[in-house]
């Protein structure tokens, strides 16, 4: 995801695509790559949603004489995106790039995420880092969908469209410096840390202030990584990672009586162990995060963050949530066998809600190549008029987002 701070039009930093491609007129090709968030031109393309995007397949040459190499016909569309939309959005925002969003497919995935097995209630809380884009908010928070921020900045990006404090939880690495006037306003804070929980207390001293405290399990699970304790940058759970407080100060007694020194009520427990993380893990981190639970009896509701994988490329997959949730939901109904109480369920999902749903759509401006008659282990580069700012997965998480290349003509024929 990106922040909603600090965005800087970065049109002349641009994006090279290696691709074994030839003969290419640069002016009768646009370019679109999927995105999950937001800056240069903002669109709600409403369209229907086919299969997802159609990769460059390159190809190699037949004859050992000729040094060229020719790709197949581009694709006539994108997973959501024809020819003809491509360029109604492109008019429309006067020109490229911009970032286009499928409405249908938004709402298929508000659907499945509204679906998710529970026992005694949910609530979907969209991680808005995914993509801060305010008709995004607007259309998740329609559907009954809350907010799951990650600074205070993205607080009050949601609150300024719209979004009621009291339908905000703030999971932050920072605690904001307005934190007291945000949890008075409403917005419910997830301590993350020993000292988050010690300014928290301090800050509404014996006065049952409701808390909620994020605990890291022990185990983390990233899809660019198979370990659940070594590091990965997809990993927020395990001994390397900072984020949420460590279970062992959990059970230990030493969150417990800085609860109890400040009067403090714990209302939720919450937990996240990573992005595309491995199913299988997550249930099991479910079942031990409900052991949190039991120790304090005001606790409500157990958050069980998101991560959930989504599969952008044809040989990934996307979580089945009914699949996975029906387990934790067994899970929650022998909680309240065991204890007399009926947890509500959270999750948080950011990426599973738009990845498929956005397109960063942009133009080819120049070719250069370094193929020649002598060198044929050389390259052609197509240079897009965007840059790695606009989709930063790639380049923080060498992550493979799908391309697909469109005639500039905006027609199909």
């Amino acid at each position: 995801g990106t922040r909603t701070s600090n965005r800087t039009d970065y049109r002349q930093h641009y994006l090279s695509l290696l691709g074994h491609i030839n003969n290419l007129q640069i002016k009768q090709k646009t370019y679109t790559m999927k995105a999950s968030s937001t800056s240069l031109a903002i669109l709600m393309a409403i369209a229907s949603t086919t299969d997802a995007f159609s990769s460059i397949r390159p190809h190699t040459s037949s004859s050992s004489s000729t040094t060229a190499l020719r790709a197949e016909a581009p694709p006539s569309s994108s997973n959501f995106l024809t020819p003809e939309l491509a360029q109604s959005c492109i008019d429309t925002a006067g020109g490229t790039p911009l970032y286009a969003y499928s409405l249908d497919t938004l709402a298929k995935s508000a659907d499945d995420c509204l679906a998710f097995p529970n026992a005694y209630g949910l609530t979907v809380r969209y991680a808005m880092k995914a993509c801060p884009n305010g008709s995004i908010l607007k259309y998740f928070s329609s559907r009954g969908i809350c907010i799951d921020a990650s600074s205070g900045f993205e607080v009050r990006r949601a609150m300024d469209m719209g979004i009621p404090a009291e339908n905000i939880s703030l999971s932050s690495q920072e605690l904001p410096q307005d934190f007291e006037e945000l949890v008075k306003m409403g917005v419910k804070i997830n301590a993350c840390s020993i000292s988050q929980l010690e300014r928290f207390g301090k800050a509404f001293p014996n006065c049952s202030q409701k808390v909620g405290i994020r605990v890291n399990p022990g185990v983390g699970s990233g899809g660019f990584s198979s370990s659940t304790t070594g590091f990965s940058k997809t990993n927020v759970g395990g001994p390397s990672s900072s984020f949420g407080i460590w279970h062992g100060l959990v059970t230990d007694g030493t969150v417990p009586s800085i609860v109890e020194k400040y009067g403090l009520e714990p209302e939720r427990i919450h937990t996240h162990i990573g992005s595309g993380s491995d199913p299988a893990i997550w249930q099991s981190v479910a079942r031990t995060s409900l052991s949190f639970c039991a120790l304090w009896d005001t606790v409500t509701a157990l958050n069980l963050g998101g991560g959930y994988k989504v599969g952008r490329n044809p040989d990934e997959k996307t979580t089945d949530l009914g699949e996975i949730g029906a387990p934790v939901k067994d899970a929650f109904e022998e909680f309240a066998k065991e204890h007399g109480r009926e947890l509500k369920l959270e999750i948080e999902p950011g990426t599973y809600l738009v990845a498929n749903a956005g397109a960063l759509v942009t133009k080819i401006q120049d070719k250069v190549s370094t193929k020649s008659e002598s060198n044929d282990d050389g390259h052609i580069f197509l240079k897009m008029d965007a840059g790695m700012t606009d989709v930063l997965r790639p380049s923080l998480y060498g992550a493979i987002h799908p391309i697909t290349i469109l005639p500039a003509s905006g027609k199909s024929a």
